[in-house]
């Protein structure tokens, strides 16, 4: 679906960052993915997202409908301070697991990491999981995998960090998704947000008030996510959108933050407006042990940790292979973000002797 030159020097330009593994990959997004364009489109959903894709990324105007996507994430993550450098970190766990449908056989996925700079805008460095546009380990090499689904990857992030050093991540929740229908207010999809953060903000507070301009629109049935961003300044928060009577979307807008208590996050609300939900801090287990974990774990170090006991951290409250055969039962990187240095440390697949790093831009 892509004739242009420039995103075929873009797609070939991937790299396997293991020689021939296919398990993860690096791509420099070196075209214009016009996120003006995206947040005009009101994107509210993963099939809108389509369309967009389809409309303005293209180049042979597929029918949306023929277009791969999916989106969800499970995950922890938090955010400390080195006490040896002073610098400030954030820690992030993506799990999710993915069967083949029907079964309980696992696929393996690629990881992609993407570096953008857009005209007049931050850059960043962004991680995707490939198999959201249906791409397996090993898809680039396969001779059968249409790569033009990698010209979505800039709004397929799950996590990522700018050169401000803010880092935003999604993680999931269960109930209803998020819908607000504020008036006078564009309807904006969660990626697009996250990727209008990476792009616009240098501050925790930028980001919210940003999203305070927009209603935000999840369509995951059935779950909402929420937010978890910190910043080089050491300020960090979690946005989640809820509702108390959970047979109505959660439409109003929550900021928790300034709190060690609020320094970490898994898949619960931890807002007291959803304390006593089923879906709340008081009530739920999904993602209990982890949230436990990491409470024990700060607390033990004072809240302060150096970027190998933050990776330690990750480690402990990683999940699978052969654990929980839940959708959020398998971690498939362990992050920290410098958020000083604008680093990321990546561990793949709980293989935590070996690791990857990133900075903002590509090595060349």
């Amino acid at each position: 679906m892509i004739s242009d030159n420039d995103k075929l020097a873009m797609i070939h330009s991937l790299v396997d960052l293991e020689g021939n593994k296919g398990r993860i990959y690096e791509m420099t997004y070196t075209v214009d993915y016009k996120l003006d364009e995206a947040i005009d489109f009101e994107i509210d959903g993963v099939d809108r997202l389509k369309m967009f894709v389809a409309r303005h990324l293209m180049d042979s105007n597929p029918s949306h409908e023929d277009l791969p996507l999916i989106y969800d994430a499970g995950c922890s993550a938090f955010a400390t301070r080195d006490p040896k450098s002073g610098d400030y970190l954030m820690g992030r766990n993506f799990d999710f697991n993915h069967f083949a449908p029907g079964t309980h056989d696992r696929i393996m996925i690629p990881a992609i990491v993407v570096h953008t700079a857009p005209k007049g805008g931050k850059k960043s460095v962004s991680f995707v999981d490939g198999l959201f546009v249906d791409y397996k380990q090993g898809f680039y090499t396969d001779g059968k995998s249409d790569l033009s689904m990698l010209m979505a990857l800039p709004y397929l992030l799950l996590d990522g960090i700018n050169e401000d050093g803010l880092a935003v991540s999604v993680l999931k929740l269960d109930g209803l998704p998020s819908r607000q229908h504020e008036p006078g207010k564009r309807k904006i999809f969660t990626t697009i947000a996250l990727r209008m953060i990476l792009d616009r903000a240098s501050r925790v507070e930028e980001a919210i008030a940003m999203l305070r301009e927009f209603n935000m629109c999840m369509d995951t049935e059935p779950a909402s996510y929420h937010l978890f961003l910190a910043d080089a300044s050491g300020d960090f928060a979690i946005i989640e959108y809820t509702n108390a009577d959970i047979e109505q979307h959660p439409d109003k807008m929550e900021v928790l933050r300034g709190e060690d208590t609020l320094r970490y996050v898994t898949n619960f609300y931890v807002s007291p407006t959803m304390a006593d939900t089923p879906h709340g801090i008081n009530r739920s287990q999904h993602g209990m042990d982890r949230y436990l974990g990491l409470r024990d774990g700060m607390k033990q170090h004072h809240y302060t940790l150096t970027p190998d006991e933050a990776m330690g951290l990750l480690e402990s409250v990683s999940q699978g292979p052969d654990g929980d055969q839940s959708s959020t039962g398998f971690t498939q990187w362990s992050e920290v973000f410098n958020l000083t240095q604008k680093q990321v440390t990546l561990s793949l697949l709980r293989e935590y002797s070996r690791s990857f790093r990133f900075g903002i831009e590509k090595k060349l």
